[in-house]
């Protein structure tokens, strides 16, 4: 008799799944990676140090959360895109938009911070490293990136009134700050590079510590994914209480506590629903519909983020309209920039 072949259904196992989520976050890591290194090969050519001319890769600006925060109440109060670092405010808008639509799969999907975390939480399971804290001290530590966040908002989104806002999108220190970043990495102070350690083996430790406890741009997320229409639903009476799901979910959710995983912690990664052993006890669902595709959430993520950019590219809202030669004569001052 001719042996059948899998079935499609084979590819959503917990490990395919995992392997899936890891391919797409290191596509996206990668990147990041290599668009550092071009802006690296910029600040050199900038302040004089290399002859040769790299374009300034506008992707960079993801990286500056802080100035896409003060760029999007300038946007909200006066209709202005910030054209200074117009990527980084595509960028932050794509990561709330997906949060609101499709949970955190920013996070779960694309945050190559994340991907560093889940080889960080790989390492430390494989030798036998991880802790889960206990609930006393896990609540506690939850809380720091709420605190964090409601500092910054309070901070921009509160207490900046416009023309300190229109002040600060015109200082040197702001279209130069994207070289203050890079320097931040490449010549840490002794604080800084501690802090970096610190934050680098505690993650084999306690997985996803930096995501978990301390992302202000996570807690973000993970507020206006409470309004997602996308939630992991557990069909109570086919549950046979393995916690499988628990085991494999990287936000350590109590799953099997719940009818409907409402919770800002869910990073939508779809690891859960492949793990569960039974067919249709856990399933990506949307009002109307008990069951879903399990690649419609993480396929909406990747599409609806390159949406946003087509968008940005197709309108000029990509590339900054400062001049190199502007951010030249500001990178070769840039140490004695002070914070407006």
């Amino acid at each position: 008799m001719k042996e059948s072949s899998p079935s499609f259904a084979a590819f959503f196992r917990p490990a395919s799944t995992r392997k899936l989520r890891t391919t797409v976050q290191a596509g996206f890591a990668f990147f990041s990676l290599y668009a550092g290194y071009r802006f690296y090969l910029f600040y050199l050519w900038a302040i004089g140090e290399r002859t040769t001319y790299t374009p300034r890769p506008p992707s960079v600006e993801g990286f500056l959360p802080i100035s896409a925060l003060v760029g999007l109440k300038r946007l909200v109060l006066s209709g202005q895109y910030d054209m200074i670092h117009p990527a980084g405010l595509t960028i932050f808008l794509a990561a709330l938009v997906i949060g609101l639509l499709l949970r955190k799969g920013f996070c779960g999907w694309i945050c190559p911070v994340g991907f560093s975390s889940n080889l960080a939480e790989k390492a430390g399971r494989k030798l036998r490293l991880l802790w889960q804290p206990p609930v006393w001290l896990d609540l506690p530590l939850l809380s720091l990136k709420y605190l964090l966040l409601f500092f910054f908002l309070y901070l921009i989104a509160w207490q900046m009134t416009l023309p300190q806002i229109e002040s600060f999108h015109r200082s040197p220190y702001n279209i130069g700050v994207d070289a203050k970043m890079l320097l931040f990495f490449l010549e840490p102070s002794g604080l800084a590079a501690g802090i970096m350690l610190f934050l680098l083996l505690i993650s084999f430790v306690i997985r996803n510590f930096w995501c978990r406890y301390l992302c202000p741009y996570g807690a973000l997320l993970g507020l206006l994914a409470l309004a997602s229409p996308f939630q992991v639903k557990r069909d109570r009476t086919t549950c046979i209480d393995c916690k499988k799901c628990e085991k494999t979910c990287p936000a350590s959710i109590q799953i099997t506590t719940k009818s409907v995983v409402r919770t800002g912690e869910c990073i939508g990664c779809t690891e859960c629903v492949a793990a569960c052993p039974v067919d249709g006890c856990l399933s990506i669902a949307l009002p109307g519909r008990r069951k879903n595709p399990l690649l419609l959430l993480p396929g909406a993520v990747v599409t609806l983020y390159f949406l946003f950019y087509i968008a940005a590219l197709a309108t000029g809202h990509w590339h900054s309209e400062v001049p190199p030669e502007i951010m030249a004569k500001l990178y070769r001052i840039i140490g004695d920039l002070p914070h407006p």
